[in-house]
């Protein structure tokens, strides 16, 4: 680290229970009522719960029937994707009051570089604040944030106060707040991480730090040389006003297994139909097909074929899906088929920033 490089004021900003608030903004009925968004068949899967749901441990990515179990008054209502695109895309406009750097990780989080900013504004934590309550008054939604030196840890931060909260961690802070932490709380440490950071005696940041980057890399691959890095605030990714998208894909689970190839065909249509639907509204296509199988023992298949053109409408890409079914026989009863295309024509040579993607001394004192 070098104390002679410009500072960034990044902040991270992350709807509260985005999906389900959305659901209970829309019927007031189910405020203060635990409310799973998705979970509701056999087979669903809970995409997001409110915060009263999570008191008895209802969780994203859980199954419904688990869910229901934790929580019998569970309320499960169906989601409403596009619904959701439109209150994201007025929260990001609210944001580019402020920032054109605006990189968007998901409908519900985004980060912001307001290092300069719209406003003339010194101070991350005030414009924080200032974008959290005009979300609160223009579209009655909760949001909380992070603000820090760089993306890392202003993500890290954005939870420590959640729900409706914020966290500054200004540069003379951050490594001990980083030290403090527990290694779970890393962004990027799931639960396989933690586990094997925990086998090496790694519990916390200090943790962390006492370690050699050759230690972490040969325990941790390419990961380590990142966690190497973050523990110590550095971080060299800058915010990103705009992703180029790799791929676009549509996927569907099924209330029975399917065992008859003819069934999957007939899902594999609209499958099809929706990842056409999906190209043709962001103006692009691909020359890469993958055909998605997951096995009813959930074992996960992918088949992929590269074509000499692009492709984007409903029959090429099922003619070559279907060639992808048939191209070898299936080990098992099949829940889940899901169709991609990658290799789009919207792709381009990333452009390599200088200075700004360099690390800064978490030392220098500055108005956050």
């Amino acid at each position: 680290m070098t104390d002679d490089l410009p500072i960034r004021k990044i902040i991270h900003v992350d709807m509260d229970a985005f999906y389900a608030s959305v659901e209970q903004l829309d019927n007031p009925e189910l405020i203060g009522k635990p409310v799973a968004v998705g979970g509701g068949s056999k087979r669903g899967v809970v995409s997001a719960a409110s915060y009263e749901a999570r008191k008895f441990g209802v969780r994203s990515a859980m199954s419904g029937v688990l869910a229901q179990k934790l929580c019998p008054e569970l309320i499960f209502v169906k989601p409403r994707f596009e619904r959701y695109t439109e209150l994201s895309q007025k929260i990001r406009k609210i944001f580019y009051e402020y920032t054109d750097l605006v990189e968007p990780l998901s409908l519900d989080e985004a980060y912001l570089d307001v290092t300069e900013n719209k406003k003339g504004n010194p101070s991350a934590t005030l414009i924080a604040q200032e974008i959290r309550q005009k979300i609160k008054d223009e579209l009655g939604l909760n949001a909380s944030a992070g603000i820090s030196i760089n993306k890392f840890v202003a993500k890290v931060a954005s939870d420590v106060n959640k729900p409706n909260g914020q966290k500054t961690v200004p540069p003379e802070e951050v490594l001990p707040f980083l030290e403090k932490l527990n290694i779970k709380k890393f962004y990027g440490v799931g639960k396989v991480m933690k586990e094997k950071m925990y086998l090496h005696g790694i519990f916390t940041g200090n943790d962390l730090k006492q370690k050699s980057i050759e230690f972490l890399e040969e325990h941790f691959g390419k990961s380590g040389a990142f966690y190497y890095e973050v523990v110590r605030g550095i971080q060299k990714s800058s915010v990103k006003p705009s992703h180029t998208r790799k791929s676009l894909a549509a996927e569907r689970t099924f209330n029975e297994n399917i065992s008859s190839e003819i069934f999957m065909l007939e899902r594999l249509e609209g499958i099809a139909e929706e990842v056409e639907r999906r190209l043709v509204k962001s103006k692009v296509a691909g020359k890469t097909v993958t055909l998605k199988i997951k096995y009813s023992d959930f074992t996960l298949q992918t088949r992929s074929k590269t074509l000499p053109f692009f492709i984007s409408n409903k029959e090429l890409i099922l003619e070559n899906v279907k060639d992808l079914l048939f191209q070898s026989s299936l080990k098992n009863s099949v829940r889940l088929l899901g169709i991609s295309i990658s290799n789009l024509n919207n792709e381009t040579k990333k452009k390599v920033d200088s200075s700004s993607e360099e690390s800064i001394d978490v030392q220098l004192k500055l108005d956050f």
